[in-house]
């Protein structure tokens, strides 16, 4: 399979220089290694292919990088390691005792093959509230920041001895592919290298791989580029539908994003050479802190409904919302948690942090005179935008099961 460009976008030359560059400059880099690339055909640790893994993040971060590690396997490893049969893994509290003991052996792992290039690591297990509240998002960074600081390699993984893979309510990441772009988005990180068992994002149909070529550049995301992705690893819960979703967070957060073969001994740096390989995702104005948290990890509690008048001046005027512009609430949520904010016909306008809890919210908008005060600041509103619509977490988004 060759590499192709988009047609209209850059010429070959004028991309190599421009990787070059961008790669240059990316010092602060989240890199995810899929369940494909940790574990081999009988679901034990890969060797062959970590280990380059490994040398590629030690000369990153012995040149003068800050890199954190997103590593899938812990799920399939400790099922291995029980000898266990992967249709247990239906089981949820089977999937959670699997997760439990293939930490052990993930971090084991990773902890003896950077010892010999005199590097440490920090395993760091996440649960979804860790990003829908904020104040534990705070806390999350601190940890990161200070483990960076401090030269420690941070390996991150979904906690997945306590995940609720039952649950019906709309996932923050229920695939490490989008925990790593998150990750980006959090640390404020310049580059995602999401590594997996293809060479890149095919032109067309995975059915039709044979005779497909990968795309070298992605500028946006469009409707074709999306309908050439679809279904799921045979290891780990992702597939390159979920890449996608991850790059486009990351180009809203304003970071790179490549998606490429880590079967590929010194891949990485590759990739930091400015060599055009895999898929690059050139990224988009960043989004502010406040509002990327918004757009990607925070969990809404409820709905306001407002008139069409407070719909102009959000839309047109970013404007905060008024309290006299809501004509209905529903849903319970406290003050200081997010809710949806509908039009009149039922379509979202945005969601924002309110400033009432829903019960005095209902009782304010119960008086016959009018009511003065702010529901929604400005600062603490996303307006919801059609191409921001994919990466955003939508009401009726399924949680995915294991695989």
């Amino acid at each position: 399979m060759n590499a192709q460009e988009n047609p209209g976008k850059l010429q070959p030359a004028k991309l190599n220089w421009d990787r070059c560059a961008l790669f240059q400059a990316a010092r602060r880099v989240v890199v995810k290694a899929g369940s494909g690339v940790v574990c081999n055909s009988s679901h034990e640790f890969d060797r062959q292919h970590i280990l380059p893994l490994v040398r590629d993040v030690a000369e990153l971060v012995l040149g003068g990088r800050q890199v954190v590690l997103v590593s899938s396997g812990a799920v399939t490893l400790g099922a291995a390691a029980l000898n266990l049969h992967r249709s247990r893994l239906r089981d949820a509290s089977v999937t959670r005792a699997c997760a439990a003991v293939g930490q052990c052996r993930l971090v084991e792992a990773y902890a003896e093959f950077f010892r010999p290039h005199g590097l440490k690591v920090a395993q760091v297990l996440v649960t979804e509230d860790d990003f829908t509240n904020h104040h534990r998002y705070r806390n999350l960074r601190q940890t990161f920041e200070k483990l960076l600081k401090l030269g420690a390699i941070p390996i991150v993984n979904e906690n997945d001895t306590v995940s609720d893979f039952s649950s019906q309510a709309p996932a923050v990441f229920r695939d490490n592919d989008r925990l790593a772009a998150l990750l980006l988005s959090k640390l404020d990180a310049d580059a995602l290298v999401l590594l997996s068992n293809v060479d890149g994002l095919l032109d067309r149909l995975p059915s039709d791989a044979w005779q497909s070529q990968v795309i070298s550049l992605v500028t946006e995301i469009t409707p074709e580029i999306r309908g050439s992705a679809s279904g799921v690893s045979a290891t780990g819960r992702g597939g390159m539908a979920s890449k996608l979703q991850a790059a486009e967070i990351a180009m809203l957060a304003g970071g790179l994003t490549v998606i490429a073969n880590g079967k590929t001994a010194g891949i990485l740096g590759e990739i930091f050479a400015g060599k055009p390989l895999g898929t690059l995702f050139l990224p988009r104005s960043r989004m502010a802190g406040k509002r990327r948290w918004l757009a990607f990890a925070s969990t809404v509690r409820g709905r306001v409904t407002i008139n069409a008048n407070a719909c102009t001046a959000l839309q047109s005027r970013h404007a905060s919302l008024l309290l006299s512009g809501v004509t209905s609430v529903d849903g319970t949520f406290a003050a200081g948690e997010v809710v949806f904010v509908l039009d009149s016909g039922g379509q979202i306008v945005g969601r924002g942090i309110a400033e009432f809890d829903s019960g005095r919210l209902a009782a304010l908008l119960e008086h016959s005179r009018p009511v003065k005060g702010t529901l929604i600041r400005r600062e603490r509103f996303l307006l919801h935008l059609p191409q921001q619509e994919s990466a955003l977490r939508q009401p009726s988004e399924p949680a995915q099961p294991e695989a």
